[in-house]
């Protein structure tokens, strides 16, 4: 059995400006290594490389989820407009990136990238119904409530967390990680103490002013939980080390958090059009956010810094992970 990381990180938003900035770019080579070899940071192709992934994954949800036709058919055609509504499948792609990473094949990662991308479009379908935040809009489409109806809305985010475990089952163990610790992995995201408790806790804060330390314990499980699992599916599906699955920990848990403020601040800043979702919906639902505590430009920072912290991460794998730099610094640059 493999010993588990602690979720809890210490002083991630606490560090010197200046220190933060000599060490980002002390870092800098890492995110230009391709291949063990020093190019330019735009070597890698980012938008190939999601391109290729997105199509990839597109094809194994296609393939393994029930075809639309089956019976009962409402609840296939459901479950599959959600989550082929479109967006760039980032958790899959983290998965797979973290999986080459470690030396491993998108061909064992690949259910596994699957799985997290059930689970998560679960999750959205669960968080737009007017029980949650009550929204109409998802990646530009109406969303399923409005289509389907609510009944149907949530069954289809039920199936689509049970066809996640399905997937999980196909999981090929290799000499470290058994079927049943990833399973147990998936789950621990996904449950009520990460990825539910982060639900919970954005319920309960709504139209409260919550501390920066509460609005953390939100992001951190109801954001970063599950992308954190997907780096380290990603590396166990690789069969990595006990310091590669460290590594990846650490990084996902960063990224998660700097996703989630920048998720906070374009909710801010763009446009229901650029969004793909109803903007202003944090704000007037009285949400708990970091530009509502702390202020876009302090927000801004917090997230680069996270981010920073992500690239150190990635510094055991010597130039050996550049999908997973090129996508942190995407990650982080979606409000430019």
């Amino acid at each position: 059995m493999i010993k588990r990381e602690s979720n809890t990180q210490s002083g991630a938003f606490g560090a010197n400006n200046l220190d933060f900035w000599r060490r980002f770019l002390h870092l800098r080579p890492l995110m230009s290594t391709v291949g063990g070899k020093n190019e330019s940071r735009q070597a890698f192709d980012l938008e190939g490389y999601l391109t290729g992934r997105t199509a990839a994954v597109n094809r194994a949800l296609n393939r393994w989820l029930p075809p639309p036709t089956a019976k009962p058919a409402t609840i296939h055609k459901a479950m599959r407009y959600s989550i082929f509504a479109g967006g760039k499948r980032m958790r899959p792609a983290l998965c797979l990136a973290a999986a080459e990473a470690c030396g491993g094949s998108l061909e064992d990662a690949l259910p596994l990238a699957c799985a997290v991308e059930c689970i998560h479009t679960y999750s959205l379908i669960h968080d737009d119904l007017p029980a949650m935040d009550d929204d109409d809009l998802r990646r530009g489409k109406p969303t399923s409530h409005k289509v389907f109806g609510e009944g149907i809305a949530i069954l289809a985010g039920d199936a689509l967390l049970t066809e996640a475990f399905a997937l999980a089952a196909w999981f090929r163990e290799g000499r470290r990680y058994s079927q049943r610790e990833v399973v147990l992995e998936l789950a621990g995201a996904a449950g009520s103490r990460q990825l539910i408790a982060g639900q919970v806790a954005d319920l309960e804060g709504e139209g409260k002013k919550i501390s920066a330390r509460q609005l953390r314990y939100i992001h951190e499980r109801k954001t970063s939980a599950l992308l954190r699992c997907a780096v380290r599916l990603g590396g166990m599906s690789a069969d990595c080390t006990a310091a590669q699955l460290a590594a990846l920990s650490d990084f996902g848990h960063h990224v998660g958090l700097a996703f989630q403020i920048i998720d906070d601040i374009l909710d801010v800043t763009q446009s229901s059009a650029q969004l793909g979702k109803t903007a202003g919906k944090d704000q007037a639902a009285q949400k708990a956010t970091y530009p509502a505590i702390v202020g876009l430009e302090r927000s801004r920072e917090i997230a680069a810094q996270l981010t920073g912290r992500a690239f150190a991460a990635l510094e055991s794998f010597k130039g050996k992970a550049p999908a997973l730099a090129a996508l942190a610094e995407y990650l982080l640059k979606r409000n430019r």
